[in-house]
């Protein structure tokens, strides 16, 4: 869901706002309804009325407070979005009561369609909301109109040796490996076998470089045993944008396969840590000579780890160290995950 932020005000499709105060009205309304007329709602269901109608009563006072909160997150859905959570947790209980409901007998038409406009329409809406709220927190909004070229990128960013990254991959070939944020599971199972990935750049003549999105010098607390490690702060995530980087969706990064695999690194001891970084932002890993992208593995979901082998497919072995020429091999090539 595009949306743009600045500072702590986000530019949000209209629809949003119009979903909230419909919501707001009509759950004031219910409650209204509720609280004059206790019983119509159970004459009209074809059931029972209830022997306490102060305690149905009370579901129509919690109806209009509910409604209230909704107009007033209407005015700011992203800074609201704990009274969005709050209704959307609501319709989610009503729900599955409903559903339980239908084990022990069939329910009457009036009440299904009651359980349709009260909850279930709303379901959605809402939960695109919450997914755009939380875009909002734990995204980071692009510091520019247009992205940088590669070329652009590459004069600006420096390495954390000091050399540009243009410079740096003048006549050598960098490994770079863009990661998600230092809480990421994903991250943290890179991080532990940090070791072989600078193993395997290093047989192929290449040099292994990192890129996060703290502040330079930041990522230290969870890089420090592993000096040595070229690393490129991008904290706006410019660079990874130039090189073809973008946000995650839903799926890309909640989607089964993810969870799956998350499940996995969790089991294995990856553990979760605080969010250090854009939350939504995808990872990749390329190979970077000479002001160009020479072979590219671009995450299709948060759990696609680099894979060097992989990456160096097809790429010139480099020249044995006696000095003799290395055997012929087909021209590089870019690659891609399937």
């Amino acid at each position: 869901m595009p949306f743009q932020c600045r500072g702590a005000r986000c530019q949000i499709p209209r629809w949003i706002t119009f979903t909230l105060i419909a919501a707001g009205i009509y759950h004031v309304l219910f409650g209204a309804w509720v609280n004059f007329w206790p019983h119509a709602c159970f004459d009209i269901a074809s059931i029972d009325r209830p022997n306490h109608p102060a305690l149905w009563r009370g579901v129509g006072l919690l109806s209009i407070a509910l409604g209230i909160g909704f107009l007033i997150a209407a005015r700011s859905p992203i800074r609201h979005w704990p009274i969005v959570l709050a209704g959307f947790a609501k319709f989610n209980l009503v729900i599955i009561a409903f559903i339980s409901s239908l084990f022990d007998g069939p329910l009457s038409t009036h009440l299904l369609l009651l359980a349709l406009v009260d909850d279930v329409i709303w379901w959605f809406p809402f939960a695109v909301i919450l997914w755009v709220a939380a875009q909002a927190h734990i995204g980071r909004p692009p510091s520019r109109e247009a992205p940088l070229t590669l070329e652009e990128a590459a004069k600006e960013y420096h390495l954390s040796s000091g050399e540009t990254l243009e410079a740096a991959g003048k006549d050598q070939t960098l490994a770079m490996v863009f990661l998600r944020h230092f809480g990421c599971t994903f991250t943290r199972q890179i991080l532990r076998e940090l070791q072989s990935l600078k193993d395997e750049a290093d047989r192929h003549g290449a040099r292994l470089v990192l890129v996060h999105m703290l502040e330079e010098g930041d990522e230290s607390a969870y890089l420090e045993p592993r000096k040595g490690i070229a690393r490129i702060a991008d904290p706006m995530c410019e660079l990874y944008r130039a090189f073809g980087l973008g946000k995650g969706g839903f799926l890309e990064l909640f989607g089964p396969h993810v969870i799956f695999r998350m499940s996995v690194a969790l089991i294995r001891g990856c553990g979760v840590g605080h969010l250090a970084g854009d939350g939504l932002q995808m990872p990749g890993a390329f190979l970077y000579r000479d002001g160009k992208i020479i072979s590219a593995q671009r995450a299709q979901t948060q759990a696609d780890l680099p894979d060097l082998p992989r990456l160096f497919e097809g790429l010139p072995e480099p020249a044995p160290s006696n000095g003799a020429p290395a055997p012929n091999r087909p021209e590089p090539a870019v690659v891609s995950n399937p």
